[in-house]
């Protein structure tokens, strides 16, 4: 997975890839992203992703830990201290916050336009194939589950320091309201 390395414009300017031309994934971007923050393991990486993004970004942990040592072959991160149980930190290297920054603003308009990917949308969807007890049950666990990530939301929001993160949590605690919603209209259906 080869991907390219930035050169860096001034203000209003440009980010054009240097020899290398391949697109940053959106996986890799949200890394670099946290790392920005400071040097973590490939488990905080998970637990600040969890907190940060997920009413909007979701990642798993095969992809954290098969997109890092990628990302730190290409250059874009450095290894840095060995923390408990063998656990490697991750820094984010000059040539990977240039990444970043162009990912930020490239160009892609053959990627399609965004979308959330709920499987429990796409679950109460089809919530009418269910028998009555089955999409009750599903309803339940929806709505409990619905509610606690409702909650970590809002906290997230609360504690939010920079202006954009900010947005982007009240867009997740919007994205729950709805989901919430969603749950109690299929419960009522």
């Amino acid at each position: 997975m080869d991907r390219p390395e930035w050169t860096g414009a001034g203000c209003g300017g440009t980010v054009e890839p240097m020899a290398s031309q391949t697109h940053l994934n959106s996986t890799a971007a949200a890394l670099l992203g946290l790392l920005r923050e400071g040097p973590a393991t490939g488990g905080r990486l998970m637990a600040l992703a969890v907190e940060r993004y997920s009413g909007f970004f979701g990642l798993t942990r095969s992809q954290v830990y098969r997109e890092l040592p990628a990302m730190a072959d290409e250059g874009l991160l450095r290894l840095g201290k060995l923390g408990a149980r063998s656990s490697q930190q991750y820094v984010i290297t000059a040539s990977g916050k240039r990444a970043f920054k162009a990912w930020l603003i490239e160009d892609t308009p053959t990627t399609p336009p965004d979308a959330v990917r709920s499987p429990l949308v796409l679950r109460l969807a089809s919530a009418g194939e269910l028998s009555p007890k089955q999409r009750t049950a599903l309803v339940n666990d929806a709505q409990t589950a619905v509610a606690e990530r409702l909650s970590s939301a809002k906290a997230v929001h609360k504690a939010a320091q920079d202006p954009f993160g900010k947005l982007a949590a009240e867009f997740s605690v919007n994205h729950l309201k709805a989901m919430a919603k969603l749950v109690e209209q299929v419960a009522k259906t």
